[in-house]
């Protein structure tokens, strides 16, 4: 007796369910890729801008498809560690996250980021379209100005593919604190960055 009408409510709720699941909108998300020496570092530095959604740690670069980091370290591959920045454009414009970007580096250093040498330590921001490759342009100039010491070196790079870094690199600093902030220390990152911004 009362099976037409259970079956009319399950029917009701199959129609309503998946029109209440499409009534909300997707997150409409965008993606930043900055090396700045160390991925630990810059990964652990860009997390936590509001706005920001994810940070992986990988590579980006080079030659090599699914390179190691050793393959990258050895400085053969033409790598940089580098991190994806996947963020939400209505809370976050790519702009600031330049901005931000400057400040986490050493954009005089051609060489490598602080105790970290050599071509796959560099800074770049990897752009990935037209508009990026404009905004990214004005920011470095406007960076190159707020320098206190030192000329502008960091390049703007076109971006290609993005190879994520071995699970034992990913969320380092979060999950092996004590022995990232003491590197971190030893490396000098935060004194050469208050020599070159002046903070």
């Amino acid at each position: 007796m009362f099976r037409p009408l259970r079956l009319a409510a399950f029917a009701l709720l199959a129609l309503l369910i998946p029109a209440a699941v499409m009534a909300k909108p997707l997150l409409k998300t965008e993606v930043a890729v900055f090396a700045g020496g160390c991925f630990w570092c810059m990964e652990n530095d860009m997390r936590g801008i509001p706005g920001v959604i994810k940070v992986e740690s990988g590579y980006t670069g080079g030659h090599l498809k699914n390179p190691t980091y050793r393959d990258v370290t050895s400085e053969t591959s033409g790598h940089y560690e580098a991190v994806r920045v996947t963020y939400d454009p209505a809370r976050l414009q790519y702009d600031f996250l330049l901005y931000r970007y400057w400040k986490l580096v050493d954009p005089t250093d051609t060489g490598g980021q602080f105790c970290d040498r050599g071509p796959s330590y560099r800074p770049a921001v990897f752009v990935a379209n037209a508009e990026q490759r404009k905004l990214a342009e004005t920011s470095r100039a406007a960076a190159a100005k707020r320098l206190k010491r030192g000329k502008m070196a960091t390049p703007i790079l076109d971006l290609g593919a993005f190879w994520p870094a071995e699970a034992y690199h990913r969320d380092y600093a979060k999950r092996n604190a004590a022995d990232y902030y003491a590197y971190r220390a030893a490396c000098g990152r935060d004194a050469r960055l208050r020599a070159v911004w002046g903070r």
